[in-house]
């Protein structure tokens, strides 16, 4: 019986963090709220997240879906949306081709980062199986920046 009252226990404790997990742990502050609505006015559909070292608004602009990343100050970090692989520039599909990936792993989903000083970024996420999954970094020019693992 106290078996069956521990499991209870647990599966309610682990219910409440997961579920508090997903909820917005603070308001989300004027001055990212502004500055988002300076930079997108014209934004529909905005969900905000806050990532406690910033907040990430997801919005739909020009019949796409986007995501900007701000700082608690309303400093606009980056702008992500996902594009199709045939709008990969030709550099990026070449770096990509030249790169170690090329030959055992497969593009998933391509997204393109507008940056600060009107830098741009390509994240090409790739796969070799189910558990294997990576974030590949290219600048336009084909450039691989850096990889990372996806979890």
């Amino acid at each position: 019986m106290k078996k069956i009252i521990y499991y209870c226990l647990a599966l309610c404790v682990a219910v409440t963090l997961y579920s508090t997990g997903h909820a917005q742990v603070r308001k989300v502050p004027a001055e990212v709220t502004e500055a988002f609505r300076s930079k997108y006015p014209m934004a529909t559909n905005i969900e905000w997240r806050d990532r406690l070292s910033g907040f990430t608004a997801s919005f739909d602009l020009n019949n796409a879906h986007y995501e900007a990343k701000f700082t608690n100050k309303g400093f606009w970090q980056n702008t992500e949306n996902k594009i199709p692989e045939a709008e990969l520039p030709d550099a990026v599909k070449d770096g990509f081709q030249k790169s170690k990936y090329a030959e055992e792993w497969t593009i998933k989903n391509v997204y393109k980062i507008a940056m600060k000083e009107e830098k741009t970024q390509y994240r090409v996420e790739i796969e070799k199986n189910d558990i294997q999954k990576k974030h590949l970094f290219f600048d336009p020019n084909g450039r691989l920046l850096r990889d990372n693992i996806k979890l």
